[in-house]
């Protein structure tokens, strides 16, 4: 059973093997919203000990790439596990995302420590 919560404008749902988190609708992230997410993931990651998230990205056209960048980061230094849910096929392209990024058998987008090493579309 999943609880959910807000953090400012984040949607938080609690799940038994991961957290969700829900940034609605938008479908270009800018500063302010990594601003956002960066708090709200130090605060899960720091504050609550919590080792598996994944972020919702159904909506999502463009993100900078300072995301994959920052998940990479968290990962590397605290072993948060990451994964991405719906991503639209815009971030599907981003390398970042392609060298990063494989789905598994949940069917969400798992962060990977290693880069891949094809890089095919």
């Amino acid at each position: 059973m999943a609880v959910q919560r807000r953090f400012k404008r984040m949607l938080i749902d609690v799940r038994d093997e991961f957290y969700l988190l829900q940034l609605g609708e938008m479908e270009i992230w800018d500063g302010a919203d990594l601003a956002l997410l960066r708090e709200g993931l130090f605060r899960l990651i720091h504050d609550e000990r919590c080792e598996s998230i994944a972020i919702d990205m159904q909506y999502v056209k463009y993100i900078p790439s300072g995301f994959f960048g920052m998940l990479f980061d968290w990962q590397e230094k605290c072993g948060t596990w990451f994964a991405l849910t719906s991503p639209q096929p815009n971030v599907q392209r981003m390398l970042w995302f392609r060298q990063f990024f494989k789905l598994n058998s949940d069917g969400v987008y798992e962060m990977m420590s290693e880069p891949q090493e094809s890089l095919l579309p």
